[in-house]
């Protein structure tokens, strides 16, 4: 057995973690805002209650070391969901085995109609995305439909349940660039409450992902959390912590943040502990002062409002006009989404937003852009 996260994971304990946090003084904030190279107890002192009068300069700083390291780029990406057929039970989320709605999975013919539209918008890079059933949309599937579509874009991302090394190498060696997989929480007991059943509810294997695809040589992997399930300050820290582990034993591997919070669907779960906007400015500033090179990404479940004010903040990847239905683009709108989008502008009206601000839309990947 491999050395992996779940190693370091299992000297933190929730409770203390959280503790420490709050514990965080206004002099420990300024410490962590004087340097230029920052630690996790930095990251804990810029997530921390104490660090909220200083928002306003953590805001000017990361948006410094953005403009620096990335210059006046914004990447765009969409999301196109493959299928909706889910195996798992998962409390937050509208595509979860127990919510009696019609289960779709996109044939070749439909999988083209969604990528001409998608590519009629000036994407190059895509997001694949479906539920987690290994026996519908395992590694055949995914991995065909990557061939229909590779010769269409630059890059290739997807969002599936977890898998073993062996896969991940399978597809990568098929065409495959980034694989976003979310922990939800870090915390066990809350992970077990939200996940009671299927393969998801195994919170180590899912833990363990990221390591996977480390070894597998994946190029890029993104980690996040959904905000709301749990504290979002501890869960923040214990997203920063595998992040610093995965950039030391996998070197060569780019990596992203995503910041999803909470979102409205079919089966209604509210937030445990809510994440107001200025909270979610905090971390994302957080993780932009921790990190000078982590790509750091904002979907569509956020405002337009919010969004827009966001783009200079430390954010260097942004979705537009994303459907999270099966054939949400083209072939069947009306099927039931996994979230609910909060800001629907057509990609056009994004791009001019983000150009209005003196900011570049690029459509593909950095790694093609740079």
């Amino acid at each position: 057995m491999n050395n992996t996260f779940q190693n370091l994971f299992n000297t933190y304990n929730w409770d203390e973690t959280l503790a420490s946090i709050n514990d965080k003084t206004a002099q420990d904030v300024e410490y962590a805002l004087s340097k230029t190279k920052r630690d996790l107890e930095d990251f804990k002192a810029l997530v921390s209650p104490a660090a909220q009068p200083y928002l306003e300069q953590m805001a000017q700083l990361s948006k410094a070391i953005t403009k620096k390291r990335f210059g006046n780029t914004i990447q765009m990406y969409v999301p196109m969901y493959l299928s909706n057929e889910c195996q798992n039970i998962c409390t937050y989320c509208g595509f979860s085995m127990t919510n009696k709605i019609p289960r779709r999975t996109l044939n070749d013919q439909e999988i083209i109609k969604e990528v001409e539209f998608i590519k009629s918008k000036g994407y190059d890079h895509i997001l694949l995305v479906t539920g987690e059933a290994n026996k519908t949309v395992g590694v055949p599937y995914i991995k065909h439909a990557m061939e229909i579509i590779n010769d269409r874009f630059s890059n290739i991302t997807i969002e599936v349940q977890p898998l073993d090394q062996e896969e991940y190498e399978e597809l990568r060696d098929a065409g495959l660039y980034a694989v976003l997989v979310y922990q939800e929480t870090y915390h066990r007991d809350e992970y077990k409450k939200h996940h009671p059943k299927g393969k998801k509810s195994n919170f180590d294997y899912r833990l363990e992902t990221p390591d996977r695809l480390g070894r597998a040589e994946v190029h890029k992997i993104g980690i996040g959390a959904l905000f709301g399930l749990e504290d979002w300050r501890a869960d923040s820290f214990f997203t920063a912590l595998h992040l610093k582990y995965l950039q030391r034993t996998y070197w060569k591997t780019k990596y992203s943040i995503s910041f999803p919070r909470l979102r409205p669907h079919s089966g209604g779960l509210e937030p445990k502990v809510e994440m107001k906007d200025k909270h979610l400015v905090q971390t994302i500033c957080a993780f932009r002062l921790l990190d000078e090179d982590v790509e750091l990404s904002m979907s569509t479940r956020e405002s337009e409002t919010f969004r827009n004010n966001i783009v200079h903040l430390g954010i260097t990847s942004l979705s537009a006009e994303s459907k999270t239905n099966p054939g949400g683009y083209a072939v069947d709108p009306q099927t039931l989404e996994q979230f609910e989008i909060s800001d629907e502008r057509p990609t056009e009206d994004v791009a001019k937003m983000l150009e209005s601000q003196g900011l570049e839309p690029v459509w593909k990947d950095w790694e093609n852009f740079n």
